[in-house]
């Protein structure tokens, strides 16, 4: 039997000599997620010994970590806009960066009908129906696996929001004010270039678009004219060298008013425009 400093440190070591980047953080992490502890609990009680049961449990999620697979698939949950979703290899992790999406949205949303394409774990639509006042709130995925996840967070959340299954527009109906999309935008030659637990792991169909990088934008502008309202906003989240091609796209539709937004790391991380009134 082990004390928990002594998995922690094994774990640690163990993490490290994987080329694990966050091994301190990670190792933590997984060990208050077994047992149930707290920095507190720790410090007052990490010289007792565990429960074999948990440490072999605790030692199991390590082994996973050390394949690089994310920590997030391991716990199953990652926190977005202060909330916490269920997350598995069937969609990808939201992130930091896609924060911003939604705060930008925020700002313009209320009493608002909005769509979420490629929604994935829902994560951005369902923020929008718990912080904002938004009506009519649909997301969209071409995976049925991940809508899966979408509704079972939707339900967690207690928001109302519909998901349909669909190749971007092919199944939706109706017009909305608001059309939002974090599609994939990663060259296909650059998807060995990432990290294992990205690469290995994370959807392919979510991350992969084309040898550009630009082909979902490029067909979503394509029929957007169809489902937004005159007026109505489209906000994308991009990658950080995707900003002039995708205003240029905007611009070449028809769309005003259209912004570039930048990260916390000063990156191009988000563009929104305006269809022009008839």
């Amino acid at each position: 039997m082990s004390t928990y400093k002594e998995l922690l440190q094994t774990a640690r070591e163990f993490l490290k000599a994987n080329e694990i980047a966050d091994a301190d953080i990670d190792s933590w992490y997984l060990l208050a997620h077994v047992f149930g502890i707290n920095r507190a609990d720790f410090f007052m009680y990490g010289s007792e010994l565990t429960s074999e049961q948990k440490a072999m449990q605790y030692r199991e999620l390590i082994d996973k970590r050390a394949t690089h697979m994310p920590l997030q698939y391991i716990t199953g949950s990652q926190e977005f806009m202060g909330l916490e979703f269920e997350v598995n290899e069937n969609v990808l992790i939201p992130r930091q960066d896609t924060e911003l999406l939604v705060e930008e949205v925020l700002k313009v949303c209320k009493d608002k009908s909005v769509i979420d394409v490629c929604t994935g774990s829902g994560c951005i639509i369902i923020s929008l129906l718990k912080l904002g006042s938004i009506k009519n709130a649909v997301g969209t995925d071409i995976s049925e696996k991940a809508l899966q996840i979408a509704s079972r967070n939707a339900k967690k959340h207690n928001v109302d929001a519909k998901f349909i299954q669909s190749d971007l527009f092919e199944n939706v109906v109706g017009n909305y004010d608001i059309i939002i999309s974090n599609p994939p935008y990663i060259k296909t030659e650059k998807l060995m270039s990432l990290m294992p637990e990205v690469r290995d792991y994370e959807p392919k169909h979510a991350l992969d678009a084309g040898t550009t990088g630009l082909i979902f934008y490029e067909k979503i502008i394509d029929d957007i004219d169809r489902y937004l309202n005159p007026e109505g906003y489209v906000f994308f989240e991009i990658g950080y060298d995707q900003g002039e091609a995708v205003e240029n796209l905007l611009h070449k539709a028809g769309f005003i008013d259209i912004n570039v937004k930048k990260d916390l790391n000063k990156l191009d991380r988000v563009v929104y425009a305006r269809k022009s009134p008839r």
